[in-house]
């Protein structure tokens, strides 16, 4: 697609006057608050300014995209009035899924942000940036300079207009996303499936019939009942957070009315996606973990790697790394965290990794998360043998999980030694790789107990051979901390 070149904005913008503590919306990973409150348009210019002077961007190009939240253009707008006066080039991306920003990024090789705020409710907005390639931009590798620097953009009250501002650009990525991804994987041969897709009123409404329809490109063996597709900032059908399972009772029920073969649930910027079963349940992430895994590594060694590294978090299922040695790869484990799994995957020149949180990393996709190419790659699996996706889904689910159980803790350090006497005095082994793991020698169960961040809650999953063991442990537990 062409780019088009506009006029810089004018060299006097209005002063910043109004201050914020930003630390109240720029978190470990991206930004994220309330418009009008934590994220306003004067600290998102501020922040466009600082963006630019942090990474050293001046003459560079950034790319600047949002979702459907109703105060996306206007942040876009204002983020590329902060970065053209510091002297960058702005090209809009204007719609997009975070995972076509890092498409972007990482085909263009320019740094880029997004405004979005996930699967947060309709009052929220925020920023994903990423470094030039997709390199993500976190607390660790810049995020708190930019926060610094924004923040004295606004105690200053302006900001200082570069010797040669930047210009101003657009660019349609959409179609050169979609040709990558099918390129990709293969769907063209897959058997007729009938797919049911909830996009949230999310970005997967516009990415969907782009990726997986024939809206752009020539049609694959789909069938696609869509639902929510409508792009609504607002949410006005359920929160666009697939992790919480009410919000995937709407998906099920439609999977068993239209007899679909599958359903696929996006959250809002589309970077995670959801699987249900043709009988209305869900396959774990743990699962589709394992099953793309098996297909990275086998497409892996077909090209020559002898044992290709899969990256997982401590969250997901112990059948993970089991599967991954089976099949001739090496499983790496890892802190739960997008900045974490990434930084992991490039150093250990990982060909695929997953989070329990339905994030799913691909090497071929700048070490990024991408929703859509996750997927695709279980419509392959499925489309590429005979039976239904409940007996496929079960090759990949031999545990009992607990899922993720929120405890409202006030004294979380107390908490936490209280369970670590508790299952120390049997013998239990305990890392610290991330929060605490327990796992007994026998090995029929394991779990883990992560603080919030932000939150007074720990965070509990555990899993076990059968359900009674898993009960019988999560209750434990539950009951020492809760104590």
């Amino acid at each position: 697609m062409c780019t088009t070149v506009a006029p810089a904005p004018p060299d006097t913008l209005p002063d910043v006057t109004t201050t914020f503590d930003l630390s109240a919306s720029f978190k470990a990973y991206d930004v994220r608050g309330i418009v009008g409150e934590t994220i306003t348009v004067d600290s998102v210019r501020a922040v466009g300014a600082a963006f630019v002077d942090s990474l050293e961007l001046a003459g560079e190009t950034i790319l600047v995209g949002g979702d459907m939240r109703p105060s996306s253009p206007e942040f876009s707008k204002a983020f590329a009035e902060g970065a053209t006066r510091r002297g960058a080039n702005v090209v809009y991306l204007d719609l997009i899924s975070t995972d076509e920003l890092y498409y972007a990024s990482g085909t263009l090789n320019a740094a880029g942000v997004t405004f979005t705020a996930s699967h947060n409710p309709a009052q929220y907005n925020g920023m994903k940036m990423t470094r030039p390639g997709a390199v993500p931009v976190s607390s660790e590798t810049g995020l708190n300079d930019v926060q610094e620097r924004a923040e004295r953009y606004l105690a200053d009250g302006s900001i200082p207009a570069a010797t040669v501002q930047g210009t101003v650009g657009v660019r349609d990525v959409l179609e050169e996303y979609s040709r990558f991804l099918r390129a990709q994987v293969d769907l063209s041969s897959s058997r007729p499936l009938k797919i049911v897709v909830d996009a949230g009123n999310g970005m997967a409404g516009l990415t969907t019939p782009a990726v997986l329809g024939d809206k752009i490109l020539p049609a694959l063996p789909f069938e696609i009942v869509p639902l929510y597709f409508e792009l609504d900032g607002s949410f006005p059908n359920h929160p666009a957070n697939p992790l919480e399972p009410e919000n995937l009772r709407d998906l099920q029920a439609a999977v068993v009315e239209h007899g679909a073969d599958i359903g696929i649930a996006f959250d809002g910027d589309a970077d995670r996606c959801f699987i249900i079963d043709e009988l209305g349940r869900p396959v774990s992430p743990s699962a589709i973990t394992a099953m793309v895994a098996r297909r990275e590594i086998a497409r892996a060694q077909a090209a020559g790697e002898a044992e290709p590294v899969i990256i997982h978090n401590l969250i997901t299922s112990r059948a993970v790394p089991e599967l991954i040695r089976h099949d001739g790869g090496r499983p790496v484990r890892t802190r739960v965290g997008h900045s974490f799994i990434k930084a992991v995957m490039a150093k250990e020149g990982a060909v695929f990794g997953g989070e329990h949180s339905a994030h799913y990393y691909f090497r071929d996709f700048w070490n990024a998360d991408t929703g859509m190419l996750a997927a695709m790659h279980v419509l392959a699996a499925l489309g590429e043998q005979d039976g239904p996706l409940s007996e496929l889904g079960r090759e990949y689910e031999p545990y009992v999980s607990s899922g993720e159980v929120n405890s409202k803790v006030e004294d979380l350090p107390a908490a936490i030694a209280r369970a670590r006497a508790e299952f120390e005095k049997d013998g239990v082994v305990v890392d610290d790789l991330d929060g605490l793991t327990f796992t007994p020698d026998h090995g029929d169960w394991w779990f883990n107990l992560r603080p919030s961040n932000t939150e007074p809650y720990l965070r509990l999953n555990a899993e076990a051979v059968d359900l009674e063991t898993m009960e019988r442990i999560r209750d434990r537990v539950l009951a020492v901390i809760r104590s």
